[in-house]
């Protein structure tokens, strides 16, 4: 097996936008949807209003993290699973080189890259900037029991989804936030009925605040 077939994400692009690292005193990490791009999350880190920020936004191989549903078994969405969160370790180790410690980076993500993205913080937990998931949860199929180990020391956490998400059950929304907050996050979820798998008006403003907070 080659090293592609091994570490499918290893070697792609990683888009930058915002404020410089020189200039900002916040990082933003932000992970797209299956079929989505890096400079999606880039527009909506523009939409957000973050040019004091400096935004990462890592593309995934085939523009999909992992081949299937965030519900299957964990073994057959690798080694690409593996990959991504070996992807995601990688810039977070690279940003601590450039002075951005993880309570200076913001953890978002979109859809596949939501599920990411907490995955990525209950394995790896600590004081995080903010974690942000929007329309998405914790990796696994139904039953899974996640492990409590470790903290995240107060991080705020925002997640927000539909009510009836064609793609995430809201018992696994629910799940995450109760994961999330046995890791010691100040959790905040939000659902709204009839929104579709998309992002709102709401949970953007909400982020803005968040961001906010950290750059005061």
């Amino acid at each position: 097996m080659n090293n592609l077939q091994q570490d499918p994400h290893g070697d792609t692009p990683v888009a930058t936008g915002c404020g410089s690292l020189a200039d900002s005193t916040i990082a933003m990490v932000l992970l797209h949807g299956r079929g989505g791009s890096a400079q999606d999350m880039l527009s909506l880190s523009d939409v957000i209003g973050c040019r004091w920020c400096t935004c990462i936004a890592p593309q995934a191989a085939g523009h999909s993290w992992y081949p299937l549903s965030f519900l299957e078994l964990l073994e057959r969405n690798e080694p690409w699973l593996s990959s991504a969160l070996f992807r995601l370790d990688a810039l977070f180790t690279q940003l601590d080189e450039d002075g951005f410690p993880s309570s200076k980076v913001v953890l978002l993500g979109f859809s596949q890259g939501a599920c990411l993205a907490m995955e990525y913080a209950a394995r790896h937990p600590c004081r995080f900037g903010t974690l942000v998931g929007l329309s998405g949860g914790l990796i696994g199929p139904p039953g899974t029991t996640w492990q409590i180990s470790g903290s995240l020391d107060g991080t705020p956490v925002f997640l927000g989804c539909s009510e009836h998400d064609p793609h995430i059950p809201r018992e696994r929304v629910d799940e995450t936030a109760r994961v999330l907050a046995a890791l010691g996050g100040q959790v905040t979820q939000r659902i709204y009925p009839q929104m579709g798998h998309t992002v709102n008006q709401d949970e953007i403003d909400h982020v803005r605040k968040m961001l906010q907070q950290i750059k005061s």
